[in-house]
């Protein structure tokens, strides 16, 4: 027991966050084609650079063998790991409409079947490489050579890659066959230079096997029917499994920062996670007494709040028995925002008797609510979330109060984030090339391809080996770089406007939602003494103003 108590003492407060059995909340609803898309990354066999035109901010570094670069899946993977569940890790930025603890399952369970085939492909590796290793070095040194001069990210090797390979071949064909001596080590060598392509032979039957089961995989995570990811290193199997144990905090903690209540804005970027501001409405008029009244009676910002979120629960009700919010997509929350620069790396979680967990406490949400308008300081907005279209648009209109002097202040700000990216929603492709037909040369036919070719076999085999030494593998092959500050979702997100319904769907929900901010607040104030005449009217200005609602960069000043 003393390696467990060592763990969990040294695991950043373990036990305020590790839930117990644990029910999704973004996936309700069958809001998971995000999550699914996200998650697929990690079975894909694409080049690594394609995540770039995803997010230009991300980076991969050059490697410095590219026999060793990693594709498109690998790289995710490690980067996903590293970045959600390292012990060194920064801050996560909230994943609105997906489960970030799914994708990183699923990056787990990704690597889990790639070690597999590692594992097997070492054995070869062993067999034919160990004994043979004048021969496989000569090979592998030839394959580099190709992938030097044609380029690691070019499918067709240049000409000149091509023949030197061939040559290279040819002379160790003729050296193979005759030799200036004889006995043993001729023999030796004659298999030093046969045994590897042997191997090869048997290597590429298992990347093959391994292939369909990881294109399998990608597919189903797009087609709905993916199967559930399988970590069972993540169960600890007694007290003392320390990697067991490391990730299961790993994953209980992403899930206590996906249900943190503070979030950051960071500028023209807009509120992480949330995306940029899109729209602003404001009600702005003087608190003044009613007629018959000397004073008003005292209340608070927060009560203004808190009576527009009970108004906004019943936004799923209405008039009519046709359309309507669906009320398993909305969700009404209180939040904390907090200033981040433009260009900032890093957010900092906050600590202290105000915070549970990754939470903010409630008396500190409401101190915030009622002092906290003006100057430096965390700010609060009560925000109504809609998840629609699986997840793939999240729309979250924020409400904060402010009173300074004799006047209040009803903002309504529209945030919108669109969906994943495309490159997430792309299934595998068949490997095919169409020829020209032998007799009737002006048809063309479709010739199917292996699924893993030649160079891939032995980039695969040179890396197995390496494979329980990830740092060598980023030494040598390089690696992927995420965006900061990260969060799985607004990191990948398109922009929602490109979409004729998502926009519609952002742009109407607007309504609605202003005008019950406006009813609700009214009637705290008429209720409180104060003349509600010029709040009425400001009202229906506002009200004609939000039916023409274009989308804007409301977060971009121009001054």
């Amino acid at each position: 027991m003393a390696g467990f108590d060592d763990l969990s003492s040294n695991t950043e407060a373990a036990s305020d966050f590790t839930p117990g059995a644990q029910i999704p909340l973004s996936g309700a609803g069958g809001q998971t084609a995000a999550t699914q898309a996200l998650a697929s990354a990690a079975y894909r066999d694409d080049e690594v650079t394609k995540l770039l035109d995803a997010n230009p901010e991300a980076s991969v570094k050059k490697p410095r063998l590219s026999l060793f670069e990693p594709n498109l899946g690998e790289a995710f993977s490690r980067a996903i790991q590293v970045r959600l569940l390292g012990g060194a890790r920064k801050p996560l930025i909230q994943s609105f409409g997906i489960e970030p603890q799914a994708v990183v399952e699923h990056c787990l369970a990704a690597t889990r079947v790639r070690k597999q085939r590692d594992s097997r492909l070492t054995v070869v590796m062993v067999v034919f490489g160990l004994l043979f290793l004048p021969g496989v070095l000569l090979w592998l040194g030839a394959f580099q050579l190709r992938r030097t001069l044609a380029g690691a990210k070019d499918k067709r090797a240049g000409a000149f890659g091509t023949v030197a390979l061939v040559a290279f071949g040819g002379l160790i064909v003729l050296f193979a066959i005759k030799l200036p001596f004889g006995g043993f080590w001729a023999v030796y060598l004659r298999a030093m230079l046969v045994a590897p392509v042997i191997g090869w032979l048997w290597a590429k039957q298992i990347c093959e096997k391994y292939a369909k089961d990881l294109r399998g995989r990608w597919s189903g995570m797009l087609g709905g029917a993916g199967v559930g990811a399988k970590i069972p290193e993540a169960v600890p199997q007694d007290p003392g499994d320390a990697g067991a144990e490391r990730i299961r905090l790993g994953l209980a903690k992403v899930a206590a920062e996906q249900a943190s209540n503070l979030v950051y804005y960071a500028g023209p970027k807009g509120i992480l996670g949330m995306g940029t501001r899109w729209g602003s409405w404001q009600l702005a008029e003087e608190l003044v007494p009613a007629k018959g009244d000397d004073e008003i009676y005292p209340f608070r910002s927060w009560d203004v709040v808190r009576a527009i979120h009970d108004q906004l629960r019943m936004l799923e009700r209405g008039p009519l028995h046709t359309g309507g919010f669906p009320a398993h997509s909305m969700s009404i929350r209180h939040w904390i925002v907090s200033p981040v620069g433009e260009g900032a790396k890093e957010v900092k979680r906050p600590d202290g008797q105000e915070v549970e967990g990754y939470r903010i406490k409630q008396f500190e949400i409401e101190r915030i609510c009622n002092e906290q308008q003006f100057g430096a300081g965390n700010r609060h907005y009560l925000g109504v979330q809609f998840v629609l279209w699986d997840g793939q648009l999240v729309i979250t209109l924020l409400i904060t109060v402010t009173v300074l002097h004799h006047t209040l202040r009803i903002e309504v700000t529209g945030h919108a984030l669109g969906p994943v990216h495309p490159l997430f929603t792309s299934g595998p492709k068949a490997k095919t090339k169409t020829v020209s037909k032998s007799v009737k040369f002006w048809e063309t036919k479709s010739v199917s391809l292996p699924l893993v070719e030649a160079k891939e076999v032995v980039r695969l085999t040179a890396r197995a080996p390496f494979t329980w030494f990830p740092p060598v593998l980023d030494f040598l092959g390089g690696k992927l770089t995420l965006p900061e500050p990260f969060g799985l979702r607004h990191a990948w997100a398109d922009k929602p406007w490109r979409h004729r319904f998502m926009a519609d769907d952002a742009l109407r929900a607007a309504t609605p939602v202003l005008r019950v901010v406006h009813s609700a607040a009214i009637r705290v104030l008429k209720e409180n003494g104060c003349d509600v005449a010029q709040f009425g009217s400001r009202s229906l200005a506002l009200s004609g103003q939000v039916q023409g609602a274009t989308p804007a960069k409301a977060d971009v000043y121009d001054a």
